[in-house]
């Protein structure tokens, strides 16, 4: 079985039924040490921060911001801006706030501890790529209405793959341009925010998905098929390309290796990433710059090869891989039944490579977005955004445009610019305050002081509560 066909498998097993536990957490908001106190105050002003402007790449110092309900009211200096005696005041002196993260590529899949760890860890947003309607959209209304605790989602809903489908519990099996055109509508209708096309779709009908997409006003997003360049499919149309999918054979084809277009398969090209050192840089920059031109996004998700690379049999068994108490024992059985062990040796030399590529995408001048796989092996809530953006900064991407990657771009692809991304007056209040310049380090946006979740505030002793219920909730 291929590395991919596993993926596969275990998020077909995962999807098979249901999303976990969200059954029991919808209209569950949380513990009452984490709920608003008994008389909470009118709103807030954080003075004397330094405001992080993430679409100019520059901090505004000695600033005072005010939250009224789950909105930005104000935003000016300090001296400029008076404060009621009604607002909680909130030190800001010494401290940044940012735009919440967002997390655009996860499997939702654990409501109860990922929307407690996302928030401990400022992301305030994400893209659920993959699950049946009933839930996905479920989930979205929980989230996004406030009666479930944790980030604003948006959602794909099922996959539109061919025929047999990888996910046949969470896809729509689809054999011509007809049906892809129909599966589109269908899922229009059902209310969901983006297509997500698979690996096994044959070209014409990828193209037709597409062109249907545009006309009921959807992005198109997901892998690239395996019938599909990588640099047609941007042409042709596909908004976002996940998992560096179809980057692979690109690879090949600029070593001058054999590259079959065929269809059934996924993740075929994954032994071209370790001879990416062999490829012509200059070659593959301007190959990277056409498709840059097509206005194409990136998900990488560099993070779920990484992952899985540091996980050993050992660890799995004995529970000590990272942050092993934020796994519930429904997560870690999918991840034991599935994970395959020979395969490290392939991660550990395909990571790196993939890492490096991401720097080669952004000098191109591809747009990218910060994603995580979540649901993966290895992969934890939250903490894992933190995790790939390091990995972004380290292969040569300056801090400011990783974090852009994080906030500005993401919401302006997911439609959601106008009330997240930015730190901005008329915005909700989903904001991240840091203890030290994420503009310098992107390490710096761990260092989280407090959080506002839509005008909500959390202080730091909140998030230590919050991670807190999140372990209790992972040993049930």
């Amino acid at each position: 079985m291929t590395l991919g066909s596993r993926r596969v498998v275990l998020l077909s097993v995962i999807l098979a039924a249901g999303v976990v536990r969200s059954t029991s957490a919808i209209g569950a908001t949380g513990s009452s040490q984490a709920a608003p106190p008994t008389g909470a105050p009118a709103g807030y002003a954080i003075t004397g921060v330094a405001v992080v402007d993430v679409e100019k790449g520059l901090v505004r110092s000695d600033q005072t911001v005010i939250v009224v309900g789950d909105r930005v009211q104000r935003i000016g200096p300090r001296a400029a801006v008076p404060v009621r005696k009604t607002l909680r005041v909130i030190d800001g002196r010494g401290q940044f706030l940012m735009p919440g993260l967002v997390d655009a590529h996860v499997h939702y899949a654990d409501p109860p501890v990922f929307g407690r760890m996302m928030i401990a860890n400022g992301v305030l947003a994400v893209r659920d790529t993959g699950q049946p309607n009933e839930s996905a959209l479920a989930l979205r209304s929980a989230l996004n209405s406030g009666t479930m605790l944790g980030p604003e989602m948006l959602v794909t809903g099922l996959i539109l793959d061919g025929v047999p489908p990888f996910i046949p519990q969470a896809s729509i099996g689809v054999r011509s341009p007809d049906e892809g055109r129909a599966a589109v509508r269908k899922q229009a209708e059902a209310g969901v925010d983006q297509i997500k096309m698979y690996s096994r779709l044959e070209k014409d009908v990828f193209l037709a998905i597409m062109d249907e997409a545009k006309r009921v006003g959807l992005k198109p997003i997901g892998h690239v098929p395996e019938s599909v360049y990588v640099e047609d499919a941007a042409a042709a149309g596909q908004r976002s390309i996940e998992h560096l999918h179809g980057f692979g054979k690109l690879i090949g084809r600029l070593l001058g290796e054999p590259v079959v277009l065929k269809t059934g398969g996924i993740g075929t090209d994954i032994d071209f990433w370790p001879r990416l050192a062999e490829v012509n840089r200059d070659t593959l920059r301007t190959t990277l710059h056409h498709i840059a031109a097509t206005g194409v996004v990136v998900c990488p998700t560099v993070m779920v090869f990484k992952a899985q690379a540091g996980l050993t049999e050992q660890a799995m068994a004995q529970r000590t891989y990272p942050m092993s108490d934020y796994v519930s024992p429904v997560i870690e059985g999918y991840w034991k039944a599935f994970w395959d062990p020979s395969q490290r040796t392939l991660m550990e030399k395909t990571w790196p490579p993939m890492a490096a590529f991401v720097g080669e995408l952004h000098r191109a001048g591809v747009t990218l977005m910060v994603g995580t796989d979540l649901m993966m092996a290895g992969v934890i809530p939250g903490y894992s955004v933190h995790e790939e953006m390091a990995l972004w900064q380290d292969a040569g991407i300056p801090a400011a445009d990783v974090l852009r990657s994080a906030t500005i771009v993401p919401a302006r692809f997911l439609g959601r610019d106008s009330r997240v991304g930015s730190v901005a007056e008329g915005k909700v209040a989903s904001l991240v305050l840091v203890r030290a310049n994420p503009l310098e380090n992107i390490r710096n946006a761990r260092q989280i002081e407090g959080v506002f979740l839509r005008g909500r505030y959390y202080s730091h002793a909140d998030l230590d509560q919050l991670l807190k219920e999140a372990r209790d909730l992972a040993r049930h």
